[in-house]
């Protein structure tokens, strides 16, 4: 029996604990500094999560981040991290506090960054951190794929992919949470693992909106029905533009073929937040008015990322090689309407 430490009480990281505790590990799930209020909803309403609506197993133990010290002190096997792309900072110094460099970590948290001027993958932000704070040598894997957070805390059959340049840590990794409905592939390509699921958010939004975008005479009724035309096009391209940028960034182009790219785009294309935004947005919204009326309270992950990458994609990549992600990031950016250059 191994000891995970999960850092994060969100759906995601809530829902990744069914599979660790079903392989016999012993599991803490920890909330951030900012979900002491959902921490304690669980636990009042008898292991009922509020986002998943299921209940978490009995034999998780569940903390407040202020346990953070005393649970590191116990020394966990795995630590997995599962906090919001926004919060890889404030993790990442968190964990100074008390790391040692032979626990390995599992990022579950999606997206790119920029630092120091350069587009840099999440676990290699965390490196970046981590080795700010002292730590030179650290081990850093990460699990990406088409994995919808209700899903797995019910046991729907999933499959994800577990990435480390050493393949072997990933496949290490893999028997701890693996189970007869959570199954694991690994790759060692763990650039292009992260930049398809990171930018497979952006392109959720594209395919989003082809109901609106499917055609500019026809009926609403029309276009709801028969808007699939529009959506296999832009599948088509999304992938197409995936593969550029995932090279471009020193992934390799078979990994957007896989779970972190077309599998983990198919399942956020068909429903999930960024899908919805795309709806509206191909509809005519602007994104403010969008966000404001209809989802002010939903973290977007794709348009979050538009936000803060866009202008350094502008600037550093070939526009005409990615024109779909060139028209989200102008809709986005500068608050217009969303225009495909077919």
């Amino acid at each position: 029996m191994k000891k995970i430490l999960v850092i994060g009480a969100g759906a995601m990281g809530s829902a990744f604990t069914i599979p660790c505790i079903d392989n016999q590990n012993s599991v803490v799930l920890i909330g951030t500094h900012l979900e002491d209020e959902t921490v304690d909803k669980i636990i009042k309403n008898n292991y009922l999560h509020p986002s998943l609506q299921c209940r978490l197993p009995r034999n998780l133990k569940i903390q407040k981040f202020e346990n953070f010290s005393e649970e590191f002190k116990k020394k966990p096997d795995l630590i997995v991290i599962a906090v919001s792309s926004k919060g890889i900072d404030w993790v990442g110094n968190e964990i100074s506090k008390h790391y040692s460099e032979e626990i390995p970590i599992l990022l579950i948290t999606k997206g790119l960054a920029v630092v120091n001027n350069q587009f840099v993958t999440l676990p290699e932000k965390l490196k970046i951190i981590l080795k700010k704070n002292g730590f030179s040598k650290t081990n850093i894997s990460a699990v990406k794929g088409p994995c919808l957070a209700v899903g797995l805390a019910n046991k729907i059959r999933t499959s994800a992919i577990l990435a480390n340049t050493n393949i072997s840590i990933a496949k290490s990794l893999g028997k701890l949470i693996s189970t007869s409905y959570y199954s694991t592939e690994f790759s060692n390509d763990i650039i292009g693992v992260e930049v398809c699921a990171a930018i497979k958010n952006i392109y959720s939004m594209i395919i989003g909106a082809s109901r609106g975008l499917s055609s500019t005479s026809a009926i609403s009724e029309i276009k709801n029905k028969h808007y699939l035309n529009t959506a296999a096009s832009l599948i088509h391209r999304s992938i197409s533009e995936m593969v550029y940028f995932t090279n471009f960034l020193k992934g390799k182009k078979e990994t957007v073929y896989g779970l972190a790219g077309l599998g983990d785009l198919y399942v956020s294309a068909i429903g999930g937040r960024n899908s919805k935004m795309g709806k509206y947005l191909g509809e005519g919204y602007g994104y403010e008015k969008a966000k404001k009326e209809f989802m002010p309270n939903d973290t977007v992950e794709g348009a979050d990322l538009v936000l803060e990458l866009g202008p350094k994609i502008l600037k550093d990549f070939k526009k005409k090689k990615i024109p779909l992600m060139i028209s989200l990031i102008n809709a986005i950016c500068k608050n217009k309407k969303l225009e495909i250059n077919w």
